[in-house]
């Protein structure tokens, strides 16, 4: 059986972060496991107060586990503060896992600020380059890459982009596309397309 660590925040509704990693592991066999970087209070309808973890209780999280229980792959979700990115960088680098995915969660559907505007620079510099795979929506795809991307067409040149910066390979998420919902995943020599159809559902909870 794999072990699985995600780092991320408690999504207190359950739908989303924390909560959702588990359900997700379980789901495809494997023991999940976490470490929690915000406590926050939201549900289907928005998030209404986040509480950040202190950065030495997510060092001491993140030892505990890796001192004791083998990690096949870690997936690091919200990370709201540089101090807190280091941290995770740090520990991530004496480790040395082998795979690592980052969903570099900045806003919440309802409008939420889940990444401070001082940290998404400490995350790209120092979270991308340990990144086996990074997944952002197009939103998230423009901040990282500082270019604009609305259509199918221009979603391979922000991977392109997000690349240089340090990820191994990208997913870019087309869920924000106008008519599809087509994802892209890139790793510099091959480029592969997850078509998808948009669902009309107000069911969006968590689905980044």
């Amino acid at each position: 059986m794999k072990h699985l660590l995600t780092i991320a925040g408690s999504d207190s509704s359950g739908g989303a972060g924390i909560q959702a990693d588990l359900k997700t592991f379980a789901a495809h066999g494997t023991f999940g496991m976490s470490v929690i970087t915000a406590v926050t209070a939201q549900n289907t309808q928005g998030v209404t107060m986040v509480q950040d973890i202190d950065a030495g209780v997510i060092e001491a999280q993140i030892d505990a586990v890796f001192d004791d229980i083998r990690v096949d792959a870690v997936k690091i979700g919200m990370v709201s503060r540089p101090e807190i990115i280091k941290t995770i960088a740090d520990r991530l680098r004496y480790y040395k896992p082998q795979i690592v995915v980052l969903d570099p969660v900045m806003i919440s559907k309802s409008g939420y600020p889940l990444l401070a505007p001082e940290a998404c620079a400490t995350l790209v510099q120092e979270l991308l380059p340990l990144a086996t795979l990074v997944t952002p929506n197009l939103p998230e795809a423009e901040v990282i890459s500082g270019m604009k991307v609305t259509m199918k067409e221009e979603m391979r040149p922000v991977a392109e982009r997000i690349l240089e910066l340090g990820a191994k390979a990208v997913l870019v998420k087309g869920g924000h596309l106008n008519g599809s919902a087509d994802d892209l995943l890139f790793d510099g020599s091959t480029e592969r397309w997850f078509m998808g159809d948009r669902i009309d559902t107000k069911n969006t909870h968590g689905t980044g």
